[in-house]
């Protein structure tokens, strides 16, 4: 029997869709990683404060548990279901679950509704052109919600997800004689904001009823197929092709290594389906094959390669295809450069300070920084200093901690020049260290430094605050990832901790945050790794000053053949 399709699968990849029915090859699932398992954990808390606000600012809503007890509602032209246990579409081999069913009229003798989901993240962002209709908790229906002006729904892959999700819900709700006729539905994001969306429209097109319509389609055609291999009558029905869903896939290893055995050109990082898709369309099936197209031709840099070149018939289509074959050749060769050896490097000064920052829920807990001394200066010291408390951030803890390191940072910089000495200070990716800069100035501590002390110290020149990220992107050329620990490993770095990550952090936080006494193993745990994090730049940049140097340029390398 064909098994039901659920919602979240509607922009799930196909091959997925099909090995999770069964797989052809033997297969033990991997226990999810700690960050995973944190996250999942954490949506779930959020999504049930917001249901229990739901039930207290609605007493008199239905609380289905069962679908039966769902179906009665809808019946009964219930205003508000919550956590409804919606049928199932079986001429449709659909299920679909929605947290809140909004009634909203009522067509050909039966109630109808507007689906909604909760989501704990963000849902919109700024856009000066554009406008969306916006309601609150305590009046969860459509005809309440207000516009919003200079605010759009975000266009990211979790919100595609979750958009897809939402028609799902409407189809099963059609199925059932039950849906809004102008098949609306909502989302309720992190803020506890209900987005409502009109999904038979074109202003969501990669996430519309139409959009939807094809999703289910192939998917609905992946499960027919599966039926006919489980029962000996067709080949499997999908292949692998390598793309960002995959990096939180069970399947992930497997497919890698089947892709890997054939240098599939899926592998070349950050390339959608559909780019996929048109490079194998014109014969390039290979990350080799890819990294032998000529990068100038892509970008139209000599227009006489615009004679019916491939990679001006591309790059028509492929917006980015000059980065996808550079990324191909960084495949092939390992980190390039992308400028002259003698323009790379990072300003350096007698006094240098590494920094880095740990945050818990959107307010750091955590300074830390690391002096490296390349002259000595009376009264300043080597080595690696924190500024931290161990309780759950609030916003006047998040103030406080960043006193006590701007105090010692004012101090440190006072003294370098009382001895005429230079400093200069070093993070990886300012946007993180100056938006918790940004709070910590805002927030009710009477302590913290005012936002024009900080604005004077960031638009100090020559800087004295130099992000090293932003120096990396521009000088080295990568097969895809640039964050700290892709790029750190090209200085031969390495991290103490076996499973360093911002999001593992979390949960060593949590952790810390219960133990008793400051030694415990996960406050040790956490120091270590915000120390290696300030290691770990101070190693990038002197790479990119140094051996980076001798990196063959992007535009130089002759690609190997395949």
């Amino acid at each position: 029997m064909v098994e039901y399709l659920r919602g979240e699968e509607m922009a799930a990849c196909v091959h997925r869709v099909a090995l999770s029915r069964g797989e052809p090859f033997p297969f033990t699932r991997p226990e999810p990683r700690a960050e995973i398992v944190r996250r999942r954990a954490s949506a779930e808390r959020f999504r049930r404060s917001v249901l229990e606000e739901l039930r207290a600012a609605h007493p008199d809503a239905v609380a289905a548990t069962t679908v039966a007890d769902t179906c009665t509602a809808l019946d009964a032209g219930a205003r508000l279901i919550i956590a409804p246990r919606l049928p199932g579409d079986d001429a449709g081999l659909r299920r679909a679950h929605a947290h809140l069913l909004v009634r909203v009229g009522r067509s050909s003798e039966r109630w109808t509704y507007a689906p909604v989901v909760i989501r704990h993240g963000e849902l919109a962002e700024a856009a000066a052109t554009r406008r969306s209709p916006v309601g609150d908790l305590e009046h969860p229906w459509p005809e309440s919600a207000t516009f919003r002006n200079g605010v759009g729904v975000r266009v990211t892959a979790s919100t595609v997800r979750v958009g897809l999700a939402v028609v799902h819900a409407l189809a099963v709700l059609e199925a059932a004689g039950h849906a809004d006729e102008r098949f609306r539905g909502g989302v309720i994001d992190r803020h506890r904001a209900i987005w409502w969306l009109d999904l038979a429209s074109s202003a969501y097109p990669r996430f519309n009823r139409h959009t939807y319509e094809r999703h289910y389609a192939e998917r609905l055609g992946v499960l027919q197929g599966h039926q006919r291999w489980r029962d000996s009558q067709g080949p499997f029905p999908t292949v692998p092709a390598w793309h960002r869903e995959c990096l939180e896939c069970d399947y992930a290893a497997v497919c890698r290594e089947q892709l890997e055995s054939r240098d599939d050109v899926s592998l070349t990082r950050f390339t959608s389906l559909e780019q996929q898709a048109l490079l194998r369309e014109s014969g390039i099936v290979t990350r080799g094959r890819l990294a032998r197209l000529d990068p100038a031709r892509a970008r139209g840099a000599r227009p006489a390669f615009a004679d019916g070149a491939l990679e001006a018939v591309l790059a028509a289509s492929i917006d980015n295809l000059e980065s996808l074959i550079y990324r191909a050749r960084a495949t092939e060769f390992g980190p390039l450069r992308t400028t002259d050896a003698d323009r790379m490097g990072c300003p350096r000064a007698d006094v240098e300070v590494d920094v880095d920052m740990e945050s818990y829920d959107n307010r750091t807990y955590l300074w830390g920084a690391l002096v490296t001394l390349r002259r000595n200066v009376p009264g300043v010291e080597a080595g690696y200093r924190s500024f931290v408390d161990w309780a759950t951030p609030t916003e006047r803890s998040e103030g406080d901690v960043f006193a006590a390191f701007w105090r010692w940072l004012t101090d440190l910089r006072q003294r370098t020049a009382t001895a005429g000495a230079t400093w200069c200070a070093y993070c990886f990716w300012a946007y993180a260290e100056d938006s918790a800069m940004n709070r910590a100035a805002s927030s009710s501590s009477p302590q913290a430094p005012d936002l024009a002390e900080i604005e004077a110290f960031r638009s100090t020149r020559p800087p004295v605050w130099v992000d090293v990220h932003a120096l990396a992107r521009s000088q080295i050329q990568t097969d895809g990832p640039t964050g700290l620990k892709a790029l750190a490993r090209h200085a031969n770095f390495r991290w103490r901790d076996a499973s360093p990550s911002g999001e593992a952090s979390m949960s060593w936080f949590e952790s810390a945050c219960n133990e008793g006494g400051a030694n415990s193993e996960d406050r040790r745990r956490l120091l270590e790794y915000n120390e290696d994090d300030c290691r770990a730049t101070r190693a990038l940049r002197e790479w990119l000053g140094g051996a980076a140097r001798e990196l063959p340029h992007r535009d130089d390398v002759p690609p190997r053949s395949r």
